[in-house]
């Protein structure tokens, strides 16, 4: 679905005079923000490289500017541990060079303990999507979740409407989404293609 289309059913679904379009696609993206900070499925991951060239190695990396949350970090094939901030400044502090073996986040970068200096640095991560603006934008999670996202815009308007059907919309939206993520992560488990299929379903 796109964004006009779930704005229609959204609509629909809440049913009152007094919720305006603007005010509709407020919902709805507060909707999508809701659901990107608690799912993690497959279209979700990607992944950054950093080519290391550094006689005096590499301090630190700077995050992926959509970064939502670290999977892994590996620096030529092998991968690192995250530290306490404190043991690794206190290893920093050596100077030591070499393949890394550790990383902490501080601030919008990753340190790196031993500080590489050449081979490849890969960061795995969950980001965000691409937003919609327009009616006519998608994105995997519109596509895979629209039932999740209208439930949970819903919510957040019986929140401003004082609307007492709230816990109704709030139950079905917890329930889609656990049903994404549950199909995501059994997919994960099985070792399967992690195809994920779209849950449509609106209801009274």
């Amino acid at each position: 679905m796109n964004k006009g289309e779930m704005r229609a059913h959204f609509i629909a679904l809440l049913n009152r005079s007094d919720c305006s379009d603007a005010l509709a696609n407020t919902f709805i993206d507060q909707g999508m923000g809701r659901i990107l900070r608690t799912l993690r499925i497959p279209s979700m991951e990607k992944k950054q490289s950093y080519s290391v060239s550094s006689a005096g190695g590499l301090y630190s990396v700077v995050l992926p500017s959509d970064l939502i949350e670290t999977i892994d970090i590996y620096h030529d094939g092998v991968g690192l541990v995250r530290l306490p901030m404190h043991e690794m400044v206190a290893n920093q502090k050596t100077g030591t060079l070499g393949s890394p073996e550790f990383f902490t986040r501080e601030q919008g970068t990753f340190l790196l303990y031993p500080m590489p200096t050449s081979g490849t640095l890969f960061i795995n991560y969950y980001g965000e999507l691409p937003a919609i603006t327009s009616d006519s934008d998608s994105n995997s999670l519109t596509i895979l979740a629209a039932d999740a996202i209208i439930y949970t815009a819903l919510s957040y308007a019986a929140d401003y409407f004082l609307d007492e059907r709230g816990g109704l919309f709030d139950g079905k939206s917890v329930a889609f989404v656990n049903e994404i993520q549950e199909q995501a992560d059994t997919a994960e488990s099985s070792g399967g293609t992690q195809v994920m299929r779209p849950t449509v379903r609106f209801e009274d």
